[in-house]
């Protein structure tokens, strides 16, 4: 694993860093093309991009700490401000939350930007997940004998730290996972899917459907990926034998399987048509 890449001066270029900002400008670019298409402000693109990394992060941030309540208290000043330890819904919410209110401020129906925002943000995802994987940053999977289980002893969080109290420790001499264990490497699985679901939404991206239609299916299939990738991670198990985010998963499926049923049974529903784009300059 390669946590730092290099330095220039006093200055430490992360990957995790790295890849958040190859995300980024990668997010930008098919947001502001996907705005044009819409005829829509092309700086309008640049600012919800803002706005959902800023939010995201900061959320993905706070919902770790959240989950990790003991430790944060035990260590607040490194817990706060370690470069890893972000949890995607966390980032989502609130990175929703924080584009609803701009765009309803801009006077764009928000369904219009989710769908806009989908491919984006499926690929972006993706991309973040290769900074986990060179980081190893503890989003790693647990041990395995597959060809192709990876080494995280070079990680920011190794697994003997990561895997230290859990009943998979249990099974290894006095309770201690070594540090080259060959482990799942899920963040590589997550952006290939992530690769698999933007393909899609990009393909389904120019089908004449209502808005709102296809941040639905962004919903269901980013959330089932995740919930399945889930079972092969080492996350407490808080109801039913599930994780949180299998079950942010399972409400995030259901919304996004009734919202795609309620826009397929009601076809006849008016899209958002923007105005001339010198008529919305001047407001």
């Amino acid at each position: 694993m390669y946590p730092e890449l290099f330095k220039v001066g006093p200055f430490t270029v992360y990957s995790y860093g790295l890849m958040l900002g190859i995300a980024f400008i990668v997010a930008s670019y098919l947001l502001t093309k996907e705005v044009e298409r819409k005829k829509l402000n092309p700086n309008f693109a640049t600012e919800i991009t803002l706005l959902a990394i800023i939010f995201g992060i900061i959320g993905a941030k706070l919902f770790h700490l959240f989950e990790n309540w003991e430790a944060f208290l035990n260590d607040p000043i490194s817990m706060a401000f370690s470069p890893g330890g972000l949890t995607f819904y966390g980032g989502l919410i609130l990175a929703v939350i924080a584009v609803w209110v701009y765009s309803h401020k801009k006077k764009i129906p928000f369904l219009v930007v989710a769908d806009i925002a989908a491919p984006a943000l499926a690929i972006a995802y993706g991309i973040g997940r290769i900074g986990c994987h060179l980081a190893g940053d503890g989003d790693y999977g647990i041990p395995t004998d597959l060809p192709w289980g990876t080494n995280y002893e070079n990680g920011t969080v190794p697994p003997s730290v990561m895997f230290r109290g859990s009943e998979i420790a249990q099974a290894y001499p006095n309770g201690i996972v070594p540090d080259n264990t060959p482990l799942h490497p899920t963040p590589i699985y997550e952006f290939l899917v992530a690769l698999l679901i933007f393909s899609i939404l990009w393909k389904l991206r120019k089908k004449e459907w209502i808005d709102g239609k296809l941040f639905m299916v962004y919903l269901v299939l980013t959330s089932l990926a995740r919930f399945l990738v889930e079972f092969i991670r080492l996350n407490p198990r808080i109801l039913f034998g599930l994780s949180e985010a299998q079950i942010i998963s399972i409400v995030l499926i259901i919304v996004g399987a009734a919202g795609y049923i309620y826009f397929m049974r009601n076809k006849n529903l008016k899209k958002y048509i923007p105005p001339p784009l010198k008529a919305e300059a001047k407001t």
